[in-house]
């Protein structure tokens, strides 16, 4: 047989073999076992099964056609190009499995015990987290969450680049398998929320724009380095103002490192120097609900790793640091946000009920009703339970306790609410703002 002839079978029979391999990706539908309640919220699982089933559209599209050319024009083309153009099809085809497996990660721990469920109702609180305000914006991204191993929580935003350079359809949380189940589980979810959060903003454009012109007006200010870690920044403040103390609380455990990594200089890593990061987040909580708290939780972890002893240029660049917190902070409060139409920073989200007085007179009022605190914003229960704890008024078994019993309630309900409700137009809850491509950990 000549060259040509057995290049073009050869070819043929390998695009043939990927459509075949194409067909045995079923939809989650057909092939992951949980019950109901450990789902994807509904109009999550709708926006991801549409954007596989797309992609393994176009790709058999794109084979259809390759075949045609083969078997006309392209019979006599070269084995090059024959070649050529196949492997430019089979790379678009390791592109819809890395996709595929991308979305398997995030649905097939639904089908473990108790933890399926927990998730379910960890997506609530993560939707809920991304509410400003107490108002809902069906423009939010959809958000579901998984488990990983590993201390550091991060997030692939929606609307960011995929393998393959298409949108991400949901926003997809990673949190540490260490953190379940308990409050602190909610500082990192509600951190990562917070990514998702200032994209939709665009708070960290104007920010750093703003902390830009302050550094230029003011170069001895420390200005500069906020710039660097105002994503992070950002986040942890919509972590503080979502669940209260537990944000820092959580922050704390995440960060309490051997001394030499809490104050070793970041460089160019977004994430603040553990030992600032953590003042920070104790004087966003005291900007936003006043409180003795914040200040003694700073003293708390002064205490834990005391400055002192490190070499003098690095004492003294972190004192300067820390002496303009308090600056930080102001500029973040009174930030006004354009997205939000001008309104400042500090006034998107609902302080009045996440003050600590308050925190604890619910706590109080609920009595530990739990068809009480079921019927709350997750995000509330969060933040009263971890201000209960902090204020010793619960143990960390009794938290974790209620905490299980409440996630396995939200998704419960919610699973129900959705079998009573009508499907969703195509579409409809995927107009989302696009956010350039950015993965954080925390």
């Amino acid at each position: 047989m000549e060259t040509n002839t057995i290049s073009t079978a050869l070819i043929e029979s390998e695009a043939d073999g990927l459509v075949s391999r194409l067909d045995q990706i079923k939809p989650f539908v057909m092939q992951e076992t949980m019950v109901l309640a450990a789902a994807l919220p509904r109009d999550a699982q709708l926006l991801i099964e549409r954007f596989l089933h797309a992609g393994r559209h176009e790709l058999r599209v794109q084979v259809a056609e390759f075949l045609d050319w083969l078997h006309g024009d392209g019979r006599t083309a070269s084995p090059a190009e024959q070649q050529r153009r196949f492997v430019l099809i089979r790379l678009q085809f390791n592109v819809v499995l890395a996709q595929f497996d991308l979305f398997t990660e995030v649905v097939t721990q639904r089908s473990e015990h108790s933890t399926g469920v927990w998730l379910s109702g960890l997506d609530i609180l993560a939707q809920d987290a991304l509410r400003l305000d107490g108002n809902h914006d069906d423009g939010d991204a959809r958000l579901v969450v998984y488990l990983a191993r590993g201390a550091g929580a991060a997030i692939r935003r929606a609307k960011t680049r995929l393998p393959g350079g298409k949108p991400n359809p949901v926003g997809i949380i990673r949190l540490p398998r260490e953190r379940m189940v308990g409050s602190g589980i909610a500082s990192s979810l509600a951190h990562e929320v917070g990514h998702q959060g200032a994209a939709q903003l665009d708070l960290v454009t104007s920010l750093r724009a703003e902390l830009d012109r302050r550094a230029q007006q003011d170069p001895d200010g420390g200005w500069d380095v906020w710039s660097l870690w105002i994503s992070e920044i950002v986040a942890d403040m919509w972590s503080v103002a979502t669940v209260g103390i537990t944000s820092t609380v959580g922050l704390l455990a995440v960060v309490s490192l051997p001394r030499y990594f809490v104050f070793r200089p970041g460089g160019t890593d977004p994430h603040p120097m553990p030992y600032l990061r953590v003042l920070i987040s104790a004087a966003l909580g005291d900007a936003l609900y006043p409180h003795p708290q914040w200040r003694g939780l700073a003293s708390v972890w002064r205490a834990m790793y005391p400055p002192a002893g490190l070499p003098a240029e690095h004492l003294a660049w972190i004192g300067k640091c820390e002496a303009h917190i308090g600056n930080l902070v102001s500029l973040l409060m009174n930030h006004p946000v354009p997205a939000a139409g001008g309104r400042k920073l500090g006034t998107l989200w609902p302080t009045r009920e996440r003050r600590p007085e308050r925190l604890l007179r619910l706590h109080q009022d609920w009595g530990g009703d739990f068809g009480v605190m079921a019927r709350q914003r997750p995000a509330l229960v969060f933040a009263v339970l971890g201000q209960a704890k902090a204020a010793g008024r619960i143990t960390a078994e009794e938290e974790s306790s209620q905490l299980s019993s409440l996630l396995t309630a939200w998704a419960v309900r919610s699973s129900l609410d959705d079998m009573g409700a009508p499907a969703p137009l195509a579409g409809s809850p995927a107009h989302h703002p696009t956010t350039p491509a950015l993965t954080t950990r925390r």
